[in-house]
């Protein structure tokens, strides 16, 4: 991976001048920025280093106005080149541009002493112990100080030679391989059309490749890559380099936007931090009050919300909401830099703890959620037990779950690697896997949850009509499993069906516990019917009959009759003609009597054999076909084999 330095420092303090010493590459591309001899926008530029590699530069304007642009050039530099003027000393912008370094998370880097060639010896030696002394306390404390003139070119060995061992001795960890190219910024040019430039941030991404343009979603090609200047078919973490994009005119995107591959950035409005406020902040920070948010190369306005205080007093640290007036796309961990409007600087810096939310529960202890949260970080660092970590996440995502390509932004880690981990986890029992397709995966004390909150719904349907002794899959479904996938709640009635707790017949379901008993006027109701079917077994009466018999709807009668159907006292032959099951088995015995010397029945031989009426033959016929007794064939019917 490649290692990218990023320059800070005060305006007019020699930035540019010593990045061209160093490359021999002017930063300064714009007129205005010649014009005016300060620059205003991003640079670029690249050192030669004896691997054969380069080190990426990304020169940074120095102007306090130009500080927002600052941020998005020093997001995602391995080390910090502060360039400090031999003539003036650290100013104001010297130490918030070093704030910043520190709150993005630069934990490396030099300090270049300019304009030697302007200043006497005993001054040199002065501002060189003022520098030290304001260093104190930092991650440049006890970095290394390069009096250079870029003018002379006095230094400038001793500055490329630190480069060139520095560069080769930062180790960078392997992170998430999701693509990621903050965009800094967009031009068009003559024949090749709209060009982006960027420091990949994780992953890869090579010619010809299908990318998307984040968050608006707009789907692109690679046309072709440059790095540093060079094409090149692939680039890497690390790398600036500029890509040609196919089909997009240049209004169609804009700095800060995210290049990435399909379905490997996630959206949201809100996200979870830590955010942690300079002790040299002027200012408290205020429950909901706004503020600039800074990510990568993206500036917006955002609103706080603390779930433990009222306001962050200098020096303290917090697990915060942040929330967007526009969607944001975020990886864990990533860095986030808060400047106030009045007056505009630096106030704090937050880390994202969860770029994907879940709502905030209503009825919890606030105070271990939020500890478990800033937790989080912690047992992403305890790389022996990488399991632990995903679980949390999971655990504090909670509902629905989460696909592996989600997960990949909920935990930064690689693919493969996320894949053992939920593979050894679902082994476990500690996630259910509920999607094979997506790998979708659920904590198992939430679908634990949703077990119980299913069966409570089964329960309230069994109270609600007991005289059912099933209920419909459909049914089921109620508040519990509002808003899931359904993939997932079918895994949860799979489940409980496998445990014992639900009985599944045919398309109906009941709880296991669950038994029909009839009592008071249900009791005689259901004798009432009975007794009018088993007194003229052969020739029962008319469902309707019964009813207008007994006074009663047929509304009413309704769970009798099903219970009654259920339990097998009854039989349906078709619509308002119920048999009793023994009439039912005395006329199919009858009939079986008959093929033992016979090959075939008719009407006219059912009648021989019943001595009934026409509507009680037809329907029997019926009947017996429907239920697989006998086949049809033509006006004759024959004993199917497999009956008895």
């Amino acid at each position: 991976m490649a290692v990218i330095l990023g320059t800070a420092g005060h305006i007019d303090h020699g930035k540019t001048s010593l990045v061209r010493a160093l490359t021999g590459i002017d930063c300064d591309r714009l007129n205005e920025e010649k014009r005016r001899g300060i620059t205003i926008d991003l640079g670029f530029a690249w050192l030669d280093l004896d691997s054969g590699e380069k080190l990426g530069i990304i020169d940074v304007p120095g102007h306090e106005r130009f500080v927002r642009t600052m941020v998005a050039g020093a997001f995602g530099i391995d080390l910090v080149m502060l360039v400090i003027a031999a003539d003036e000393g650290i100013m104001p912008q010297t130490q918030e541009h070093l704030e910043i370094c520190s709150l993005l998370g630069v934990h490396e880097g030099l300090v270049a002493l300019t304009k030697i060639d302007m200043v006497e010896p005993d001054w040199l030696a002065m501002v060189t112990e003022e520098i030290r002394n304001g260093l104190a306390g930092s991650f440049l404390e006890k970095a290394p100080i390069f009096p250079v003139s870029s003018q002379t070119g006095q230094g400038l060995a001793e500055i490329r030679s630190y480069l060139q061992q520095k560069a080769a001795s930062i180790q960078k960890k392997p992170g998430c391989d999701i693509f990621r190219l903050p965009i800094d910024r967009v031009f068009s040019l003559h024949g090749h059309g709209t060009v982006v430039t960027g420091t990949v941030l994780s992953g890869s991404l090579s010619t010809d490749e299908t990318c998307i343009v984040m968050p608006r979603g707009t789907l692109s090609r690679a046309r072709s890559i440059e790095r540093h200047g060079q094409p090149t078919e692939t680039i890497y973490p690390g790398s600036r380099c500029a890509i040609n994009l196919q089909g997009l005119e240049k209004q169609d995107i804009a700095r800060g936007e995210i290049i990435s591959k399909p379905d490997q950035l996630y959206c949201a409005t809100r996200w979870i931090l830590k955010v942690q406020v300079l002790a040299s902040a002027p200012f408290a920070l205020k429950q909901r009050a706004e503020y600039h948010f800074h990510h990568a190369s993206k500036e917006c306005t955002a609103k706080l919300v603390f779930r433990d205080r009222t306001s962050l007093a200098p020096g303290d640290s917090a697990l915060a909401e942040v929330i967007f007036t526009e969607p944001m796309c975020g990886v864990f961990q990533d860095r986030c830099v808060l400047r106030g409007s009045s007056p505009l600087r630096t106030l704090a810096g937050a880390s994202i703890l969860c770029p994907l939310p879940p709502l905030w529960p209503r009825r919890v202890d606030k105070e271990a959620l939020i500890k478990r949260w800033l937790a989080l970080p912690s047992l992403y660092a305890d790389t022996a037990h990488p399991e632990a970590f995903v679980l949390e996440v999971l655990e504090l995502f909670g509902l629905p779950g989460a696909t592996l390509s989600c997960l990949r932004v909920l935990t930064q880690l690689p693919s493969k690697k996320l894949q053992q981990i939920l593979e050894k986890l679902i082994s476990r029992a500690d996630l259910i896997l509920y999607d094979r397709e997506s790998r979708a995966c659920l904590a198992k004390s939430h679908f634990r949850k949703l077990c119980d909150e299913c069966l409570k719904r089964a329960a309230l349907l069994h109270e609600k009509s007991p005289l059912k002794a099933f209920f419909a899959k459909e049914a089921l479904h109620g508040s519990w499993c509002q808003d899931l996938p359904k993939k997932l709640t079918a895994k949860v009635i799979e489940q409980l069906i496998h445990d014992g707790h639900l009985v599944s017949q045919d398309e109906g379901l009941r709880l296991k516990s669950h038994k029909v008993t009839l009592k008071g006027a249900d009791q005689t109701l259901s004798d009432k019917i009975l007794s009018r079917h088993t007194a003229q077994p052969l020739t029962p009466p008319n469902y309707k009959d019964v009813l207008e018999e007994l006074a009663i709807s047929e509304k009413e009668a309704a769970p009798v009759l099903a219970l009654l159907c259920q339990k097998g006292d009854l039989v349906r032959v078709r619509d308002g003609l119920y048999y009793t099951r023994e009439a039912l088995e005395d006329i199919q015995s009858r009939v079986r009597t008959w093929f033992e010397s016979h090959d075939s029945l008719d009407i006219a031989a059912l009648k021989s054999i019943l001595g009934l009426s026409r509507k009680y033959l037809i329907a029997l016929l019926e009947h017996f076909d429907n239920s697989h007794f006998t086949v049809r064939v033509g006006d004759k019917r024959t004993l199917r084999k497999t009956g008895k």
